[in-house]
């Protein structure tokens, strides 16, 4: 199952491929093409059966001569299946673009990392892969916000990955600031990213931050939240009419966030009738930490 942050961090990774590259030059000094195009490859890295052997992402890198390929796995626990699979990946990838590869492993779980970086023995001689592994303890606490903006996708990744050291809050005062300082499309979206990537108290703070609306991506970020969870919750409301759909938009924005949502705060969002109301609601799903502070603010009666 494809958990928020599963998608997030994939997301981070492939929204600007440029940023991604600096991230992994640093981290790992790969020989990836300073100038040329990047472009996401296909993930489906078999002929066969494309949905057996399916990494999270693929990027492409270089010209022709000089191509550079980097196969992208979010890993949250172990799978010994995948120290199987990752070799076809590559294996794969390198006979359909005709170029070196790599792979590099997101785990935000330090005994995951641990798993993911174990050496993955081939059977021949001399053909051994270690995973190149993005976590807690490699990735460096970057709290200037001008460094921040130098290596924005590093910075970015290392709010998720350093989610629980104690400079977790000067991180995320330097990536707000930071984020503010690139294009504001790219801005948001990083944000939401990080929002989907976060869990527990690290993601209640980041959504703080955000609903401030200290700096203008902020905004864009909030209205971005608003229409994904009026989008999902009126597609899946739509045969049921557009008060029901408003309601689904609620309890997808919260989910979305997540917000532990209770089976007696999901009835009363749910029974509630009056569209004022669920406006009100939608409004507050941005920045609230609970789903019972919906209905404590002002008092409304559904």
């Amino acid at each position: 199952m494809i958990t928020s942050q599963h998608e997030g961090l994939n997301k981070i990774v492939t929204l600007d491929l440029g940023h991604t590259r600096d991230m992994l030059v640093s981290l790992f000094d790969l020989p990836i093409p300073q100038s040329g195009e990047a472009r996401l490859a296909s993930p489906d890295l078999s002929e066969v059966d494309p949905g057996v052997c399916r990494a999270d992402g693929a990027i492409l890198y270089g010209k022709a001569e000089e191509k550079f390929g980097v196969i992208v796995e979010t890993q949250r626990r172990p799978d010994d299946d995948k120290l199987y699979a990752w070799l076809e990946y590559i294996a794969n990838f390198r006979v359909r673009e005709k170029c070196p590869a790599c792979l590099v492993v997101i785990c935000p779980n330090a005994r995951v990392a641990r798993w993911a970086e174990q050496a993955i023995e081939t059977g021949h001689p001399g053909l051994t892969l270690t995973p190149l592994v993005i976590h807690e303890g490699n990735t460096p606490v970057i709290t200037d916000a001008a460094e921040a903006v130098d290596n924005i996708g590093l910075a970015v990744i290392s709010t998720i990955t350093k989610s629980e050291s104690p400079q977790f809050h000067a991180i995320v005062d330097a990536v707000e600031r930071a984020l503010n300082a690139i294009d504001r499309d790219i801005a948001w979206r990083y944000a939401r990213y990080i929002n989907l990537s976060l869990e527990g108290d690290a993601q209640r703070e980041w959504d703080r931050r955000m609903a401030m609306k200290t700096y203008p991506y902020q905004g864009e970020y909030a209205e971005g939240l608003l229409a994904t969870g009026r989008a999902e919750g009126r597609a899946e409301g739509e045969a049921e009419g557009e008060v029901r759909g408003e309601a689904k938009s609620v309890l997808k924005l919260l989910e979305g966030r997540g917000v532990p949502v209770s089976e007696e705060a999901r009835e009363r969002v749910m029974g509630c009738q009056d569209p004022s109301v669920l406006d009100a609601w939608l409004l507050r799903a941005i920045q609230v930490e609970s789903a019972d502070e919906l209905f404590g603010l002002r008092g409304e009666q559904a």
